[in-house]
């Protein structure tokens, strides 16, 4: 990747596939630039992207490459994976598992860039949570990382808005990503929204793409939910 000053800079965790990959392209044609964390490999080719393999569950791995990209103007944290299961049956691994991705790598990598964005006296983070973070029976281990998520949004936009940093969460229901297909959520089917159908990649994108422009300068610490209709008073 060529880094053209007058492009913005976001990087995005989990653009190999899913909804990472959509804010990665979506981005990329607003006219920003790209920095695509994943242990995958990458699967956008721009010369406004740029790839760089990292596994997330380790957290010294991902701060160190996360120091070499402290210049980012946004963080978009977009990778997840879901494991299910009830009470009875839950296993510590995919919990480990899970926690790590969602919650732990964030911290490693927001650690490095919400000061450094702090500093310069801008900057954006956007973290990708679900409708699942509010409880939902079988995914109980889910739903506490995605709820972390939330906690950790609401205390950053806190310490940073003042550096001009905004941090948000945008919390989507059932989406149609491979994730749907995955065999470790087998027996819990999602369950569609009101609006009959699922919720598209490019329409988190779109919202995420918001968030990071100057328009949503003054949108700090919330839970944005796409969730067609399934957060309505039935």
């Amino acid at each position: 990747m060529a880094n053209d000053p007058k492009r913005p800079v976001a990087l995005v965790t989990g653009t190999s596939s899913g909804i990472g990959q959509s804010i990665g392209r979506f981005l990329l044609a607003s006219g920003w630039d790209v920095v695509g964390f994943d242990v995958a490999p990458a699967a956008i080719e721009s010369a406004s992207f740029k790839p760089v393999r990292v596994d997330l569950t380790d957290c010294a791995a991902a701060q160190a490459a996360a120091r070499e990209h402290a210049y980012a103007d946004a963080l978009v944290h977009a990778a997840g994976v879901l494991r299910v299961g009830r009470l009875g049956e839950l296993n510590a691994a995919d919990f480990g598992l899970m926690w790590s991705l969602h919650v732990a790598a964030l911290a490693s990598i927001a650690d490095i860039l919400g000061p450094a964005m702090h500093q310069r006296g801008a900057g954006r983070i956007v973290l990708v949570g679900s409708r699942v973070a509010q409880g939902m029976p079988g995914r109980s281990q889910y739903a506490a990382t995605k709820a972390a998520l939330i906690a950790l949004a609401r205390s950053w936009a806190g310490e940073l808005i003042e550096g001009g940093v905004t941090v948000n969460v945008v919390s989507p229901a059932a989406t149609e990503t491979a994730m749907l297909q995955d065999p470790a959520r087998s027996g819990s089917a999602p369950r569609l929204p009101p609006l009959g159908r699922l919720i598209r990649p490019d329409e988190i994108a779109s919202l995420v793409a918001y968030l990071l422009s100057p328009a949503a300068d003054a949108i700090t610490g919330q839970d944005i939910q796409i969730c067609g209709g399934a957060s309505l008073p039935r």
